[in-house]
């Protein structure tokens, strides 16, 4: 079974996915109107609001915590906020600047040196304090915030859609992002799964939010506090949900709501499925349109499911599991959350094979790219090879542009396997030539059951002398834009389709599929199983690099086939059995 999933940090999931959001909802008067084009200055006004005077947070019994969402967010207002963050290389620090767009000018303004350690986020960005009933502080914090996190609009004539991507990556070795609050819009500044759950007894509680002051001096935001009363309740998966008042029952409120677009259906589809591992009741959904498919109803096996940021580690989700928690699978974006994840169509394939002459024209083509292997760990071979010792590892391969990498998939009826072709196309779309690229084949295995692309990437566990030692025997793959690794790139697309295996990789009875790799976008790969990771049953302990090699036959049109592969070194130790491993540091990348 091959698995892939959004990214996540130790500490967020080892409990179960928790949907708790407030919808945007901003009174008149709590957001300047917009000003006038002629008049505006570039630069944008932003705003703390609260969407509501008061929150209802779950704590359960089997695993007791609560997660702050407390339905504030960050208002622009006179243009959007925009932020690009980048490093040159793993060599060097991750850097932010600010930009300002004034309609066909573009400026930029450094941030200060230290601002922001990784993509995830602005750190300490928000100070939350809980008083509790008899006015005693409980809780003094500070929380960080992605400007892409759960948004909406607060004004009717706001743009109807954001520019910008719908979550901060988290891929450790991710190279560029792009973070902003539309102009007109408001993001939450709830930091989700990257966020820590307090312990709060069951009571109400009364929180104050402010922006900090070192963001305030540099945003140029008021210092404003927001009040919200907050109500703690404490529910456990054996119970059913509560029933809003005036409700004629359980179920009949849930029928109903189920019927609603966007509501109930979406909730429930994975909600329901996620907790039906434990025989318990769903979670609470929050009212609002589902932004991902991480619910384990979506393609279970392949991976989880979208992003636009990374794949979990085998190592998290080993531990997941070991601890008896809900499996990776249900991490993911819901309304006013953000770990990176989310599900976005797949692009549908051309009607029929392409005719003419197969050509590769002099047009920009895709530049495949290797980052190092992350998530490492040792395991066992399960039931299915006792006794046996694994190093499973996740990969990623991403495209680095300037062009989307579109693989069509062509099946003759009564035949196993797809014909594959690359297209290419020129600078306004227009589709100027294809060839042909190998072979799609249909993987029947539980956990798959989608089309493959062959020969996209390959895995091998090299010596010390970098020399061949053990070959992964996953070479074939869907391919989907999982992880936002590089957003700043040229032509790099912040919105990519068929983020998700569902719908990027067909059924069994397809007749054609379109697989592509969007610029910017990387594929990440957990090998975990046997037969997908490096049996190191006999290896002798010592130094090893985990080698990850795109475009392996050099079967796809690219612009570069120099930097397809990405070395990542691991110290081999302990005995048959009990084996061990250790990470180094990719220069300054210390995530394994």
């Amino acid at each position: 079974m091959m698995t892939r999933s959004p990214q996540g940090r130790t500490n967020r999931l080892t409990r179960p996915s928790i949907a708790v959001a407030a919808a945007v909802a901003v009174t008149a008067g709590v957001v300047a109107a917009a000003p006038d084009a002629k008049t505006a200055e570039p630069t944008p006004k932003l705003s703390l609001i609260a969407a509501s005077t008061s929150v209802t947070l779950d704590s359960w019994k089997e695993d007791p915590g609560v997660y702050l969402d407390l339905g504030t967010y960050l208002t622009s207002e006179n243009g959007a906020f925009e932020l690009k963050v980048t490093r040159k290389s793993y060599k060097a620090p991750v850097v932010a600047s600010q930009v300002f767009r004034n309609g066909k000018k573009t400026t930029t303004k450094a941030l200060p040196a230290g601002l922001v350690k990784d993509f995830s986020g602005l750190p300490d960005f928000a100070q939350i304090t809980l008083t509790d009933a008899a006015g005693r502080t409980v809780l003094s914090q500070t929380e960080a915030f992605c400007p892409n996190n759960a948004s909406g609009r607060v004004r009717p004539d706001a743009p109807a859609n954001s520019k910008y991507p719908q979550s901060c990556p988290v891929n450790p070795f991710t190279l560029g992002s792009v973070w902003g609050v539309e102009n007109g819009w408001a993001s939450n500044t709830y930091a989700g799964y990257y966020s820590k759950p307090v312990q709060l007894a069951v009571g109400t509680y009364t929180a104050k939010i402010n922006v900090t002051k070192k963001y305030r001096e540099l945003f140029g935001i008021a210092d404003e506090t927001r009040t919200v009363k907050v109500t703690v309740r404490e529910r456990s998966w054996e119970e059913p949900p509560p029933v809003p008042a005036g409700s004629r029952s359980a179920a009949s409120a849930h029928a109903g709501h189920e019927g609603h677009e966007g509501h109930g259906k979406a909730a429930t589809s994975s909600a329901a499925s996620g907790h039906g591992a434990h025989g318990a009741p769903a979670r609470t959904e929050a009212p609002a349109g589902r932004t991902t498919g991480a619910g384990p109803t979506f393609n279970v096996g392949h991976g989880p499911y979208p992003p636009a940021p990374a794949a979990l580690p085998w190592a998290l989700k080993k531990e997941s599991l070991q601890r008896g928690a809900f499996s990776a699978a249900e991490a993911g974006d819901r309304a006013g959350q953000t770990d990176g994840s989310r599900q976005a169509p797949g692009a549908k394939p051309n009607t029929g094979r392409p005719t003419g002459k197969a050509t590769v024209p002099d047009v920009p083509k895709p530049d495949l790219r290797s980052l190092p292997a992350y998530g490492i760990t040792v395991s066992d071979g399960y039931e299915e090879v006792p006794g046996k010792d694994y190093l499973a590892f996740s990969a990623n391969v991403w495209n680095a542009g300037p062009a989307k990498l579109v693989v069509d998939g062509f099946r003759s009826p009564g035949k196993e396997l797809m014909d594959a072709y690359q297209y290419f196309y020129d600078a306004d779309g227009k589709q100027v030539g294809y060839t042909p690229t190998g072979t799609m084949e249909w993987d029947p295995r539980p956990g798959h059951e989608h089309w493959h692309f062959t020969d996209f990437a390959s895995y091998r566990l090299l010596k010390a002398d970098q020399k061949e030692s053990v070959r992964s025997g996953k070479e074939a793959f869907c391919l989907a834009n999982t992880d936002a690794v590089d957003y700043t790139v040229k032509n790099a697309n912040w919105h990519p389709d068929n983020t998700d295996l569902s719908t990027a990789c067909g059924q069994e009875n397809s007749i054609s599929v379109r697989e592509v790799l969007d610029v910017g976008s990387g594929d990440t790969y957990t090998q975990d199983l046997p037969g997908q990771s490096f049996d190191i049953t006999d290896l002798p302990n010592g130094t090893y690099y985990i080698q990850v090699l795109a475009n392996p036959e050099n079967r796809l049109k690219e612009t570069n086939h120099n930097n397809n592969s990405a070395l990542r070194k691991v110290i081999l130790g302990g005995k048959e059995g009990a084996r061990t491993v250790k990470v180094p540091a990719h220069h300054l990348v210390d995530a394994n």
